[in-house]
């Protein structure tokens, strides 16, 4: 913006509201002329009100979209942390599942290395779930494709139709969001 006397314009055009007017030598100036001089200061101010309205208007909506992309960074720092931590937990799930299979193969031992690999295997699932790392459960459930991936149907009259007869994987979510569905038997009962 020019600069006159120090002032910017937009100083200049704000002060020059406030302002009183300019004595008018109306003694020195010809009839008509005073008429002609308020009109265009009338003209002029209203100019400069209606550029005032839209300079508030612009800064009004810059500080919106200041605040907005604010807002957006904010939320996109969140979503990508939570990805962040999704990725390094789904590299873990094999862990968790060797875990899993390790146990039940020795379910009938009762051994201090049984003991210690229990207590191994439960510090971890307390770790992971203070992150958010949840179990879905899936054994006696009723199938739920959100939730459950379907890898047999089995034919059999001792549990209801669409029921999850076995869990052959664990599947988990971090907080609501489905890291991997578990691997399940689910029944088929057309009489149920």
């Amino acid at each position: 913006m020019a600069r006159g006397n120090g002032k910017t314009e937009v100083e200049a055009q704000l002060g020059a509201e406030h302002e009183l007017p300019a004595a008018d030598g109306s003694e020195d100036s010809p009839p008509g002329a005073t008429g002609v001089s308020a009109s265009g200061e009338g003209s002029e101010l209203q100019k400069l009100k209606a550029e005032r309205d839209t300079l508030l208007d612009r800064l009004a909506r810059m500080q919106a979209d200041f605040e907005n992309a604010r807002k957006r960074a904010t939320r996109d720092q969140q979503d990508f942390r939570e990805y962040a931590l999704a990725d390094a937990l789904k590299g873990l799930l094999p862990v968790l599942d060797s875990f899993d299979r390790a146990l039940q193969t020795s379910a009938g031992e009762k051994s201090e290395l049984r003991g210690g690999v229990e207590l191994i295997y439960k510090q971890l699932q307390d770790a992971l779930g203070k992150l958010g790392l949840r179990t879905i459960p899936a054994k006696g459930e009723p199938f739920d494709p959100r939730w459950h991936e379907a890898i047999e149907m089995v034919d059999t009259p001792g549990a209801q139709d669409q029921q999850v007869i076995d869990e052959l994987q664990h599947g988990y979510k971090l907080k609501d969001r489905l890291l991997r569905p578990a691997m399940v038997r689910v029944a088929r009962n057309p009489k149920h």
